[in-house]
């Protein structure tokens, strides 16, 4: 075992090779790891452990994206540092990580999708939360210093006419993901700074971004996270397409319709909901002299409901969040607050729902830990607790430490 995989394992929990494993799952660490963890599920028990570590991904992995048709696995790197990592890896049955491309980049990803090409895997776009950037690359992924090695192909810096109403919103545009349309045609980029969703026009030979007009949020929404969602149940046809947007700073959910014409897609707002019960936001937490409220963090969509994550929220306890729970009304796309469940986790950043739908797991940043919660398939509803593990050293409350993302392997 190698000097950097002991300390990545350092006093965490190891799956002993005698026990069979069901589910596969991945979790990055603001320590600089990937872990792949093994879970075992006997009806409404389980267990979860480590069954190894990787690095290769800079010092802050921030997000992970798996594409199961090449069993390969992309990681971006959070770096405050004026650069920064992104890395392939190939995924083994077992979920062990294997480096297959590197590349260093502007620093401070905080997301990132594969677009264009024949088979839309041809170029990677990735937006960079503090630079206001988005930039794209062409693959594969090639580290220097020996020539070719992978350089931005292009870079777009986002702007605002003046500081927003929400105090994160006083020094520029922050955008926080790049999402691909059902077509493959299009990347919206939500910038919870600027309250808007940047829409860009794909060129799939060049992987050159064109840009759209943008859509306006409300002032202070802080657009962080948004899925695509249609009644068919099937997001590839536009007939009642609709996108969900989640906003970090306004504690809401935003329905929006979708429109294609003259060679750009657009958006026409239709409903926003809050992420608590009536509306009511918890109050902030005072801590060492400042004040931290609540924020949404991302958002899933499994048929006809609809979950968001609610980070320092405590309404579970004091190191306890909540996930919100909606449905879809499939004629009409509206959505109805259904209830506030557990996150069984503090400071929710990520979680991800298994395709089987009867299970989620939740990435605590602060609690840096992976919980794994039952869901009903019919009601939506989500149930109690199955297991849960730490997975890495426990984050500090208000700072970018802990885990950062987790995913299913399947």
């Amino acid at each position: 075992m190698s000097p950097t995989t002991h300390s990545l394992l350092y006093g965490l929990a190891i799956l002993p090779t005698a026990f069979a494993a069901t589910s596969t799952l991945l979790a990055s660490h603001f320590n600089g790891a990937i872990f792949t963890l093994s879970l075992n599920t006997d009806g409404s028990d389980g267990t979860l452990a480590i069954t190894s570590a990787s690095g290769g991904c800079g010092s802050t992995p921030t997000w992970l994206q798996y594409y199961s048709d090449t069993k390969k696995l992309y990681c971006w790197d959070e770096s405050w540092q004026g650069y920064g990592t992104m890395a392939e890896y190939s995924v083994s049955t077992d979920g062990t990580l294997t480096v297959t491309g590197q590349a260093k980049t502007t620093g401070n990803d905080v997301h990132g999708v594969l677009y264009g090409g024949p088979l839309g895997r041809s170029f990677i776009a990735t937006v960079q939360y503090t630079p206001s950037t988005i930039t794209t690359y062409a693959l594969p992924l090639k580290a220097g210093p020996d020539r070719p090695f992978t350089v931005p192909l292009q870079t777009e810096t986002f702007h605002m006419a003046g500081p927003g109403p929400n105090e994160r919103q006083r020094n520029g545009p922050h955008p926080h993901q790049a999402l691909l349309d059902p077509t493959g045609k299009f990347i919206l980029v939500p910038d919870l700074g600027a309250d808007a969703i940047h829409i860009f026009a794909i060129n799939a030979t060049s992987g050159h971004l064109d840009a759209c007009p943008d859509a306006q949020t409300a002032p202070g929404d802080g657009p962080r996270h948004a899925e695509w969602w249609s009644p068919k149940g099937n997001t590839m046809s536009s007939s009642g397409l609709k996108l969900f947007s989640l906003n970090e700073l306004g504690n809401s959910v935003s329905a929006w319709n979708v429109k294609y014409s003259a060679g750009c897609l657009s958006l026409n707002k239709t409903q926003t909901i809050s992420t608590f019960a009536a509306g009511k936001v918890p109050a902030a937490t005072v801590f060492n002299g400042a004040s931290y409220p609540p924020k949404a963090a991302e958002l899933r969509i499994v048929g006809n409901f609809l979950y968001a994550a609610n980070r320092n929220d405590k309404l579970f306890g004091n190191q306890t969040d909540s996930l919100a729970t909606y449905s879809i009304n499939p004629m009409t796309g509206t959505v109805t607050w259904v209830e506030a469940t557990s996150a069984h986790a503090f400071y929710p950043r990520s979680f991800s729902i298994n395709k089987a739908g009867n299970m989620v797991a939740v990435g605590g940043q602060t609690s840096s830990s992976v919980s794994i919660i039952e869901r009903d398939t019919v009601t939506g509803k989500l149930g109690d607790l199955i297991t849960r593990l730490q997975v890495g050293g426990q984050g500090t409350y208000t700072n970018e430490d802990g885990l950062s993302s987790v995913i299913w392997v399947e």
